[in-house]
């Protein structure tokens, strides 16, 4: 367990849903999703990334978090068509900073702020009993229950990936 919380620990102790943190060598440089899972000892298909996307219809309209596998892809015209929209794209990496509050490589929909986005997880991730997402800074990842994530975060499953 690391020595201090983050927010997305503190927002999983409040509400009592257990969970496991794991300090890793990820502060530094960035590790491919195999070194993160090997790092960690947990299989590489229940590691998942946080990204953030943007609509490119309306400017007012809620950015997304979408969580997928570490191994894959996001597909950005298949969960724009899971989601009736013309048009998504990436946040770049300093909009997705601006927008979390988070560094990259350490942004956790846990550790987000009020509603401001809109939740989505792959839907492969149905298949897992426990997932393994970052704990809101790099180098500390958090593991619970798969319908605990999808709960607290309020997230909906959607294809996201092939």
């Amino acid at each position: 367990m690391p020595a201090r919380k983050t927010q997305a620990m503190r927002l999983l102790d409040a509400k009592r849903i257990p969970y496991t943190a794991t300090v890793y060598d990820g502060a530094g440089d960035f590790h491919t999703a195999e070194e993160a899972a090997d790092m960690l000892g947990v299989p590489l298909i229940s590691m998942y990334k946080t990204l953030v996307v943007l609509r490119e219809t309306t400017a007012k309209a809620r950015p997304l978090i979408v969580m997928v596998p570490s191994d894959t892809e996001l597909d950005l015209k298949l969960l724009a068509s899971s989601l009736g929209e013309k048009k998504l794209r990436m946040a770049t990496q300093k909009e997705a900073e601006r927008l979390t509050g988070m560094q990259a490589g350490g942004i956790s929909v846990l550790g987000l702020r009020g509603a401001a986005f809109e939740v989505l997880i792959d839907e492969r991730a149905r298949d897992l009993e426990t997932i393994h997402i970052s704990a809101g800074e790099r180098g500390i990842e958090i593991a619970l229950r798969t319908a605990d994530l999808v709960t607290v975060s309020g997230a909906r499953y959607v294809s996201a990936t092939r």
